[in-house]
């Protein structure tokens, strides 16, 4: 027997020290994405969308928090690519780590849904995993520059400021894209397929004009957003919005098209600004479409078992005329009289 559970053990061992392999894997790869489109804020370096903070949160959702070894090692893995680890590095990987783990437990006391099929889901992740857990790291990275003097303390608020957006926005868009890929594939009929294609080809047409054109168009994205939450939920939105959002970025980091001739700070401000309202617009909108549909599929199952119920009742014994009605008024509780 107690071999047995030794047995047991080492597996469940080797099955997380694996899964937390393939998670700082994952955490390292999107972080050198990330750092693709990174921007100057007050002489510091920030990304307006930092990826691994939404593939920390995820992972921690999908997996379990056994996996926060691997988040830990990714995130050192990024800092070591970037410079060389000191003893700053361990406050650094710790406030990483601890952000997403916050984020998790808050969404476990909630009760978050993986699928996000109500409007509560939405704003858990938003508000809890996105805006509040976040807070944690932004302050612990923003709050160590100061410290060991490579940052002014009047530069503190507009680098904190970029900093927990860059982490908010990888919770907002790249977790809900994580937990969709995850989850169970829907079926799709051929018209939908091609109204995808449709929807696809107008996006990949519509939001470079939107994003490119030097009159700040932006604005032309929000309605390929609706139409994407209206028809395919969260998997259509949350896939425009990211691609929006990463174009939008790569755009800010050159200065071309929405952001010429504006300055680090407005940049940033403009970036940010519209990468969270296409964020809180596909995630929002496509949590409150989603719970109608699941409210409506509920009304229509429950029709259908009550009209089963009195299909079989109707097959039974006739059941009796309710009171008041003419046939009930035919005949006397004592039963028929001769006059």
């Amino acid at each position: 027997m107690a071999d047995v559970l030794d047995t047991r053990q080492f597996r469940s061992s080797t099955q997380a020290a694996l899964m937390s392999l393939a998670v700082a894997v994952c955490y390292y790869a999107a972080g050198r994405l990330g750092l693709m489109g990174r921007l100057v804020v007050e002489g510091a370096v920030v990304t307006p969308i930092w990826p691994p903070t939404g593939v920390a949160v995820a992972a921690l959702l999908l997996l379990g928090a056994r996996v926060w070894p691997g988040i830990a090692l990714g995130s050192f893995l990024v800092i070591a690519s970037l410079t060389t680890p000191g003893p700053t590095t361990v406050v650094t990987v710790v406030s990483n780590t601890v952000a997403p783990l916050c984020a998790f437990l808050l969404l476990r006391r909630v009760g978050f849904r993986l699928d996000m099929a109500r409007l509560r889901d939405g704003l858990s992740l938003v508000f809890l995993g996105g805006f509040g857990a976040m807070l944690i790291s932004a302050t612990a990275g923003v709050g160590l520059q100061v410290a060991k003097g490579s940052l002014d303390k009047s530069e503190f608020w507009p680098v904190w400021l970029a900093w927990w957006v860059g982490d908010t926005m990888g919770v907002l868009l790249v977790a809900p894209l994580l937990l969709v890929l995850a989850g169970p594939a829907g079926r799709f009929r051929v018209r939908r397929w091609k109204e995808a294609a449709f929807l696809g080809l107008t996006t990949l047409i519509l939001m470079p004009m939107a994003v490119l054109s030097p009159m700040s168009m932006l604005f032309l994205v929000f309605p390929l957003l609706i139409w994407a939450a209206l028809r395919f939920q969260l998997a259509g939105s949350i896939l425009c919005a990211l691609f929006a959002s990463v174009l939008a970025t790569f755009e800010a980091t050159s200065g071309r098209g929405a952001f010429l001739h504006l300055t680090d700070v407005e940049i940033m401000a403009k970036l940010q600004a519209f990468n969270g309202s296409a964020a809180l617009t596909a995630l929002l909108l496509a949590s409150v479409i989603t719970e109608q549909r699941a409210t409506r599929r509920s009304v229509r199952r429950a029709c259908q078992e009550l009209a089963e119920v009195l299909e079989h009742l109707a097959a039974g014994e006739p059941s009796p005329a309710p009171p008041g009605t003419a046939e009930s008024r035919a005949a006397p509780p004592g039963g028929p009289r001769n006059p």
